[in-house]
């Protein structure tokens, strides 16, 4: 089981390159291109990655100011930054359509922590679990 790291170092060169590409892409993408599909399509990826950027530091102070009674390794800190870049981009897309209303916006928050938690389930689980060797020479 991997214990969570001390400091937040291992995730600052992560943390500056997600938020350098991914910020300044939306901003040479709202300031200097034409509003065309594969514009289009660089503004969601260069979203999801500025706002999961931004969301890491903030995920990772979360869990070390609230620390849950199983320590969260590297792997979930990162999916959980990475979910709230999937909501951001998931919701500019839809208001393309002007689909966004509140229930969309909650429903989507909500089916996002449901997964989440199943994760978090699955996760646990494969912990406790005992590792049982498979005889085949019976």
């Amino acid at each position: 089981m991997e214990s969570q790291p001390k400091t937040f170092r291992l995730y600052l060169p992560s943390t500056i390159l997600l938020l350098l590409i991914g910020w300044g892409g939306l901003g040479s993408i709202i300031f200097l291109s034409l509003p065309l599909v594969w514009a289009r399509w660089g503004f969601f990826v260069c979203g999801i990655l500025a706002l999961t950027g931004t969301a890491l530091p903030i995920v990772y102070f979360l869990h070390k100011r609230f620390p849950g009674k199983q320590p969260i390794d590297s792997k979930g800190i990162l999916r959980q930054a990475l979910w709230f870049g999937i909501y951001g981009a998931t919701l500019a897309w839809l208001q393309l359509g002007r689909l966004v209303t509140i229930y969309v916006i909650l429903g989507l928050a909500g089916g996002l922590f449901a997964a989440e938690y199943f994760i978090r389930v699955r996760e646990r689980a494969a912990r406790k679990l005992p590792i049982i060797a498979d005889d085949d020479t019976a």
